[in-house]
């Protein structure tokens, strides 16, 4: 499987399953040029068989190379991100919840949910977009959330992209990350205000901000929900010493965005 069906495929299910309100975003944001994908994030439980390495094994046979890593000790995060040599792909930023500092409830939430895989191909990329591979109730779902608003999208979602990100250097219409929130605020779309809309700054070579995530449809083996699924990112790098774009990501930046999936409630 080539690179790019690879992201086509967890585009179509991310816009489908997760976020549809990104194609309309999209559309509003599109110019004469394809827009740039900045980078995804993808999550996961740090578990031998599902963790991060796990996840980042496609991505490095198809040629990226680990990068960055990050601690997020309030949330029990580690997150790395993965870059390939070609400079227009996007980066890959995935994380996982550390269990072991976890309360024993929702170690033994996850260890049921763990316990139901079966065959996934683990060998190839096709799991990346393959959903939930478990059942879960919507009790469960509700029990991991007044602990980790991470674990329980994890419980409910499985696995896709939570997000992907467009890139602000390239729009023309957008002087700054500012600008760009006010026209999307203009539009009808909630953004996450937690920390400010705006994440970072110049001095740190990168700014961010996004939406608040779809309100999605979910089947629980319980009952059906309405709960957060993926949110739209948008990036502005600035250059560093050399005058090349700063390619990393900022921690304490992460550390709001992943709110974007946080239940309103």
């Amino acid at each position: 499987m080539h690179i790019h069906d690879v992201f086509d495929a967890l585009w179509q299910d991310y816009t489908t399953r997760l976020c549809p309100s990104a194609l309309q975003v999209h559309a509003l944001l599109q110019e004469e040029s394809p827009l740039i994908n900045d980078h995804i994030a993808l999550r996961t439980f740090a578990h031998r068989d599902i963790g991060l390495e796990v996840l980042a094994k496609p991505f490095l046979d198809l040629g990226y190379q680990a990068e960055g890593d990050y601690h997020f000790e309030a949330k029990h995060l580690y997150a790395k991100h993965l870059r390939h040599p070609d400079a227009t792909l996007p980066k890959v930023f995935i994380s996982e919840l550390h269990l072991d500092e976890c309360s024993q409830a929702l170690q033994a939430i996850v260890a049921r949910l763990i316990g139901q895989i079966d065959d996934l191909p683990w060998s190839t990329p096709e799991f990346l977009w393959q959903g939930r591979p478990w059942d879960v109730s919507y009790s469960e779902y509700f029990e991991l959330s007044q602990e980790s608003e991470y674990a329980a999208w994890v419980a409910a979602h499985g696995y896709g992209a939570n997000h992907f990100t467009v890139s602000v250097n390239q729009l023309s219409r957008f002087a700054s990350v500012e600008s760009l929130n006010d026209y999307l605020e203009e539009q009808g779309f909630t953004l996450n205000d937690i920390g400010g809309t705006v994440k970072g700054t110049p001095q740190v070579l990168l700014e961010q901000s996004s939406t608040m995530a779809d309100e999605v449809g979910v089947i629980f083996s319980d009952m059906d929900a309405s709960i957060p699924g993926g949110f739209y990112e948008f990036a502005k790098r600035y250059p560093q010493a050399d005058g090349q774009l700063y390619q990393g990501f900022v921690a304490a930046n992460a550390d709001k965005i992943f709110q974007s999936t946080d239940r309103k409630s």
